[in-house]
């Protein structure tokens, strides 16, 4: 999962790596409350608590829009297949911090960066998620899965100073 990742992302030392986790998310929107709770905890052990308020409203925004977007309506709700199919992945490197979430829709990100955005629908309250997380993270991407995986991963980075 990290290799196409690390394609988008500006060059890093992967020796420099100095944490990662992940979590399975269950496909209901309530999955975005546990999704900023891994977030919490997982900032707190880096010990970046500091930088908690910018990555959970990112990382709820990228969980949001997978969970809204990315699974058929039958996938979402309290009978859902216990089989969660969106993961929350967070990397820490010594300069850099990857929030990326995983999701089993090939279709590319939309939102206000949509190519079908104009000016006539720009105001609606759908799709701002991805130019929150574009005004809160350094840079964003997504690509899609090879191999054996199916899906895409929208990922958000941000910079960590000394």
């Amino acid at each position: 999962m990290l290799e196409p990742l690390r394609q988008g992302l500006p060059p890093v030392d992967p020796t420099a790596v100095s944490g990662s986790a992940s979590c399975a998310l269950p496909a209901r929107f309530d999955a975005v409350r546990g999704a900023r709770t891994f977030t919490r905890s997982t900032l707190s052990q880096w010990g970046l608590d500091e930088r908690f308020d910018d990555v959970a409203l990112v990382v709820s925004e990228l969980v949001t829009n997978a969970l809204r977007h990315a699974l058929p309506e039958e996938s979402r709700g309290p009978d859902a297949e216990p089989e969660p199919s969106v993961r929350l992945h967070l990397m820490r490197w010594s300069t850099r911090l990857v929030c990326a979430v995983r999701d089993p829709s090939e279709d590319r990100p939309g939102g206000a960066f949509s190519p079908e955005r104009t000016e006539e629908n720009f105001d609606l309250e759908s799709g701002r998620g991805l130019f929150l997380v574009d005004s809160y993270s350094d840079s964003w991407g997504w690509h899609p899965l090879a191999g054996r995986l199916t899906g895409k991963v929208v990922w958000a980075l941000f910079l960590l100073h000394d």
